[in-house]
Order: structure tokens, then C-alpha cells, then sequence
């Protein structure tokens, strides 16, 4: 089976890019499409780094037919746009063009930086953290370049936002290597995740959790189903409308780079996870008190929908991947009991064979266990039976949104209708 995926995606006898392989062998989102295009994960050496010298151009060749999401333009469109999520423990960048009732990937990079290392306790990102982001973000410049992205949206997240130098850091990019970076707000960083991943809720339900258990933060929404009015499968301008269904959120100062420094994440024992979830319910109720969602839970068709890596690593261990395969992991569904068996038995492994994991690697096996104890907090405190994993989320939302507010799918569900018709 894996080899027949691997032929499917990059074509007969066609090994996909050892970045590609690196990356999924390390557990890494890589956020594409149905038919994943490649990424790029490659090692950055830890040094200091010229921040004036130029940024060298680097080229992509596609090795097959560029991913589709859902169906592709009838006519072609030249607008190109890019998304980038600088994140507290990656630096991830999507590049796109509208498709009728999606988009099209033309190019995605993926690279852990851990850029928000150590500023939970110093309050400062790093200078090694910023030399390695650095070197992320012109390989990120470089693609945009290539693609003559027409339009973009690059926003930083919690590490720049609690960060003192953070503003100074992204002052810095814009000037030196062109990337005007945005540091997201909490609010606006959940409600994107939500209108990224809408088309993952389940249509039965008239309740849902969508979180995203981040490297310094993790965003929380809840959404009222019930007040939606159309299927948000029949077009992606129409996920959008997913945000009128918004009734509370919230965004826990914790992710899985702060807990796992907290507490430790190499070497923790039951007794320290425990102390994790304990710390994780805590920062809940409050939440929980205002709104009363748990009760809600307990007796209502509801369900959690995760877009973090901690979710999509379980996905791929409960299926027993050899290699992270997002087409396969990307709209899963677990049984809490199924997380929970998953998460109790990475907690019984020690750091070198949760390593040697394929779905999860050296670059997380030190944060894996900071992630299921914020997953474990959640299921505590709002009992579902079920779980959804996206392999998508700020990105894609960023993508949509850029793309609806430029009028790419005005009126696309009405020519695909009077197409059908036609037909």
C-alpha cells in the first residue's frame, strides 16, 4: 500500500524529494492538498547569521502535476497567492491559486524552527531561534519570488506576540528581507484555523470544538451548527460562513514548547503528565464556568475537530503509517478512547522509542507528550465521544479568505449549478 501511495503522488518509479521524506518521517504538517505537493524540511546548522546579506534565489521543479483542492478552474487564473504561518515551533508557507470551487497548491514549505524556544522563561526569542527562522524565511522569500505571488499574508503568532523583541524581530524582516509580517491577534488566529478546516465538521452535529494545540498557545472555538444555513462542502467561499457560527472561543496562554519547558518533555513521567493535564483543566475552567459547554456535551451530538500536529501524529499512529501520509490522515476520525489509548502508551515509551516512531521523529519527540496532555485536558473537561483530525487550518483559512475578499468565488456556486444543468 505505501508503495502504491507513493506511485499515485509523485508518478511510476518516482521517489519523492528527501526534504519531502525528512519532513514526514519528523511528523510535520504539511498542509497541502489531497494529493500532497512536496515540502521542505531540510536541517538548518544553529549559528550566527549576516542578517544583511542578500537572500539567494532557490527553485522548485515539480516532479508530477501540480495537487488540486476539490475541482479544478475552468478557466486560468493568474493571480497567485501565498500564506505564511510563523509559528512558535514551525515555519510553514503555502502558495495557491483559485480554483472554481477550491484552490490549486502550487508550491508548500514546511520547517521546524522552535523559534519561541526558551521565551517563556526569558521573555526574549533567541538569537539561535532567530538564525533559524531567518533561514527559514528566505527560503520562503525565494519561493514567493519564483511564483510572482500577487497577493500574500504572513502572520507571526504567539512566540512574536509575547516576545519583547518580537515587533523588533518582524521590523527587522520587513526591512532586511522584504516580508512585511503580520503578528496575529488570538481571536483572529482562531477564527481563521476555523474557517480552514469548516468543511471537516460533521454535518450530524449541532455541536463542535475546534482547537489548535500550538507551540506557545493553543486557540479554542466552539461553534453553534445549528445556526448553520447552507453546506459548506459545495464551495470554499462558503466554509467561510462557519465564523457566524462562532458562539464562545478562547486562546490558552500554553502550547506544546512552554509545557514541554514547564515540565519537561525528554524524560516525563505519569506523575508529571498528570501535573500537565492538571495545569491544562485549570486554564479551562474559567472558560467552562462562563459558557457551560460541558453539559452540552454530555448530552447533545457534538464533536472535537483538532488541526494540530499533535492530532494528525496520532492519526498516523493509529493507523500504523510507515511514513506520514496527510491523505490518509486528513479528515480521520478517532475515538477519545482510541486518543487516550494512544496517548498512555507514547507516555509509556521512552524518549529513543517514541523517536523512533515514523509519525513522529527527533524534531518531536520531546513536545509529543506536551501536546496529548493539552488533548487529554480538553477531553476531560468536555467529554466527546469522537475526534476529527485536519491536516489544514490558518493557512488555508488565510488562503480563503484573501481569495473570497478578491471576488475569486462570486457566484461560482451558481455557474456550478447552471453547469450541472447543462449537462
Amino acid at each position: 500500500m505505501a508503495g502504491q501511495s507513493r506511485s499515485r503522488r509523485w508518478g511510476k518509479n518516482v521517489e519523492p524529494p528527501t526534504d519531502e521524506r525528512e519532513s514526514l518521517l519528523s511528523g510535520q504538517e504539511l498542509a497541502v492538498s489531497d494529493q500532497s505537493s512536496q515540502t521542505a524540511t531540510d536541517a538548518v546548522t544553529v549559528a550566527p547569521v549576516d542578517l544583511s546579506a542578500p537572500v539567494r534565489a532557490q527553485t522548485w521543479t515539480p516532479p508530477c502535476s501540480t495537487p488540486t483542492y476539490w475541482r479544478p478552474s475552468a478557466a486560468p487564473i493568474t493571480r497567485v497567492y501565498a500564506a505564511l504561518d510563523l509559528g512558535t515551533n514551525n515555519c510553514r508557507l503555502l502558495i495557491a491559486r483559485p480554483s472554481r470551487r477550491g484552490f490549486q497548491v502550487m508550491d508548500a514549505f514546511s520547517r521546524i524552527i522552535k523559534l519561541g524556544e526558551g521565551v517563556s522563561t526569558t521573555g526574549r526569542l533567541s538569537e539561535a531561534a532567530m538564525a533559524r527562522t531567518w533561514e527559514a524565511l528566505k527560503v520562503c522569500a525565494a519561493k514567493m519570488r519564483r511564483h510572482n505571488v500577487t497577493r500574500s499574508r504572513l502572520v507571526a503568532t504567539e512566540a512574536c506576540r509575547i516576545a519583547e523583541n518580537g515587533q523588533e524581530f518582524v521590523d527587522r524582516i520587513r526591512r532586511e528581507l522584504g516580508l512585511t509580517i503580520e503578528i496575529l491577534s488570538r481571536e483572529a488566529e482562531a477564527k481563521l484555523a476555523v474557517s480552514g478546516c469548516a468543511t471537516l465538521l460533521d454535518e450530524n452535529s449541532d455541536l463542535a470544538l475546534v482547537f489548535d494545540i500550538g507551540g506557545g498557545s493553543s486557540e479554542l472555538v466552539w461553534l453553534d451548527l445549528t445556526r448553520r444555513k447552507r453546506n459548506w462542502r459545495r464551495s470554499l467561499a462558503h466554509r467561510l460562513e462557519a465564523m457566524n457560527c462562532i458562539t464562545a472561543w478562547t486562546s490558552l496562554p500554553v502550547g506544546v514548547v512552554s509545557l514541554a519547558e514547564r515540565f519537561g518533555g525528554r524524560r516525563l513521567t505519569p506523575a508529571g503528565f498528570e501535573a500537565m493535564v492538571d495545569h491544562v483543566m485549570e486554564l479551562l475552567k474559567p472558560f467552562e464556568a462562563q459558557h457551560g459547554f460541558r453539559k452540552r456535551v454530555q448530552t447533545g451530538r457534538a464533536h472535537l475537530l483538532g488541526t494540530s500536529g499533535t492530532v494528525t501524529t496520532m492519526a498516523g499512529i493509529r493507523l500504523g503509517l510507515p511514513r506520514y501520509d496527510r491523505s490518509r490522515v486528513d479528515g480521520y476520525w478517532l475515538d477519545a478512547a482510541e486518543a487516550r489509548a494512544i496517548t498512555y502508551d507514547l507516555l509509556s515509551r521512552s524518549y529513543e522509542q517514541r523517536v523512533a516512531e515514523p509519525c513522529i521523529g527527533k524534531e518531536r519527540a520531546d513536545l509529543v507528550l506536551a501536546g496529548c496532555a493539552i488533548l487529554e485536558g480538553l477531553l476531560r473537561m468536555w467529554p466527546a465521544r469522537r475526534l476529527r483530525v485536519a491536516d489544514r487550518g490558518l493557512r488555508e483559512g488565510i488562503l480563503a479568505t484573501m481569495m473570497a475578499e478578491d471576488g475569486c468565488y462570486r457566484n461560482s456556486h451558481r455557474r456550478a449549478r447552471k453547469a450541472q444543468l447543462n449537462g
